[in-house]
């Protein structure tokens, strides 16, 4: 069973690289066991290593950097009211397939939601967790050896939405971002969602 690490303090982008390759290391070499850590970033726009980068529309103009990253997927946002987490996994143990591993995170956000109220689904072949036509969670992950990282950003607070309109987030168009606050009519925290969540995560 895999630990569930949640920094309560924000994360820049860089040091949420680094923390991950620390802990894939760790895990390729026997020193480390499987861990799956739970941060909010500091304000960034994230792009896969795609030749296609249309979905950051005009970087120059950005409210907030960029950062060219290893994992799959267009254009995202990681920033404050928004629950990232960063699942690093032996993939050997889990069939090595890449689907299975986007499909069991998906799982346990849906699950997530179901257990706050709020009937989220998935949508043919958009990765991601959806309710009705809205988009609540981003996913994209990489792998290093079998060994899994990066992840989902799951939209918590309202604060985590507006930067989403500088780009095509996830290169879908026209796409509707939403996020626990709006679907429950209430307030809820970051803190709050990571200790629901960690239950549904060591199940990974």
């Amino acid at each position: 069973m895999p630990r569930v690490i949640h920094l309560a303090d924000p994360l820049d982008y860089e040091a949420g690289l680094r923390l991950q390759d620390d802990a894939v290391a760790a895990l390729l070499d026997g020193s480390g066991p499987e861990t799956i850590y739970l941060l909010e970033h500091s304000p960034v726009y994230t792009i896969g290593r795609l030749r296609d980068q249309s979905s950051l529309r005009d970087p120059d103009a950005l409210p907030h950097p960029v950062f060219d990253t290893n994992r799959g997927g267009q254009a995202t946002y990681h920033g404050p009211g928004q629950l990232v987490g960063y699942p690093i996994l032996d993939l050997t143990q889990r069939g090595r397939d890449l689907h299975l591993h986007l499909r069991a995170i998906e799982d346990a956000l849906i699950r997530l939601c179901a257990e706050l109220g709020i009937a989220a689904d998935r949508r043919n072949g958009l990765t991601g967790v959806w309710v009705a036509d809205r988009k609540l969670a981003s996913i994209g992950v990489g792998v290093r050896k079998w060994v899994s990282m990066h992840g989902f950003a799951l939209n918590v607070t309202r604060e985590s939405l507006a930067p989403f309109s500088a780009i095509t987030p996830c290169g879908i168009a026209g796409v509707a971002m939403t996020c626990l606050e709006d679907e429950l009519a209430r307030p809820v925290t970051v803190a709050e969602v990571a200790r629901l969540l960690a239950p549904a995560l060591e199940k990974l």
